[in-house]
């Protein structure tokens, strides 16, 4: 009877699981890539040189890691101006920006 308790919660966290990536992906078209506007650490992917994958970044608006957004509202994000006064803005493709030291 255990065994059977044990399969049957493995399933349905299988069938949970399955039907949340099922909802990811279908998000995922209304998504797209923006660089330069995740905080330190809340990047999706691609943090550049010395970085692995999600959540590597290391510094602010880093401009060679992207987080997805809604698509169309990359190139018009509010973000922060940098320390010396200069305007940040997202990109669609990978920044020369803000990349650490």
């Amino acid at each position: 009877m255990t065994a059977m308790k044990t399969t049957l919660g493995l399933g349905a966290s299988l069938a949970c699981a399955l039907t949340m990536m099922a909802g990811s992906v279908a998000h995922a078209g209304d998504m797209e890539k923006c660089f330069g506007v995740s905080e330190a650490g809340a990047n999706d992917c691609a943090a550049g040189p010395g970085t692995t994958c999600a959540g590597t970044s290391t510094v602010d608006y880093q401009g060679n890691a992207w987080k997805l957004v809604p698509a169309g509202t990359c190139l018009t994000m509010e973000l922060p101006a940098a320390a010396d006064g200069t305007p940040r803005q997202g990109a669609l493709e990978e920044l020369t920006r803000d990349l650490p030291a």
